[in-house]
Formats: structure tokens, sequence, C-alpha cells
């Protein structure tokens, strides 16, 4: 019995943690491209399916950067800014987890 609330809180940690990402994600995008994009975070992350935001964000999120610096080119220095590499892995999270066929919508403006 022990061992099996054991197991049950380290799933519910796990999954405590990847909210967090999702979370903190929402707030990169925010703060960091909302104004570069011209667009809140739901428009912003139903632009594409899940498996879309898969492909753009994978590989150091290199379609992603490419496909929005052409869009926003008043984005381009912060897309390529190696300092908001892991604001681009949190906003990879957020966008998988709100994408167009998710059924998810987040609660941001």
């Amino acid at each position: 019995m022990k061992k099996l609330l054991m197991i049950l809180a380290s799933v519910a940690l796990m999954a405590s943690v990847a909210q967090a990402d999702v979370k903190k994600g929402q707030k990169a995008y925010l703060k960091t491209f909302k104004s570069d994009f011209a667009m809140n975070g739901t428009k912003f992350a139903v632009e594409h399916s899940v498996a879309q935001w898969e492909a753009l964000f994978a590989d150091g999120a290199k379609g992603f950067i490419k496909e929005y610096g052409e869009r926003f080119p008043s984005a381009q220095a912060k897309l390529n800014n190696p300092a908001n590499a892991e604001k681009l892995q949190d906003i990879g999270d957020f966008v998988k987890e709100y994408g167009n066929d998710s059924g998810n919508v987040p609660s941001c403006g």
C-alpha cells in the first residue's frame, strides 16, 4: 500500500511539472512575443495542429524560428537570441498543449 502511494505521488508530481512548463510557456509568449506577433496567446496557439507545432519545435525550434522570423521580421533578434532558447522550449510546450486540434483552450489574452 505504501509503495502504491509513493508511485501515485510520483506520477502526480511529474504531471504538475509538465503543466508548469505549459504555464511558463504561456507567460513567456505573452511577455516576449505577443507584441511582435500581434496576436494573443489563444490565437497564436491555434495557428497550427499539435503535430505541426511538434515539427516546428523539433531540433531546437529551428522550424519555428524560420517560419515566425520570416512572418515577423521585427521578432528575428528575439527568436535568434540564444538567451531565449529555454523560453522557446517552454513556448513549444504551451502551443503543443493548446494546438488547434487539442481540444484545449488557454485562458490568456
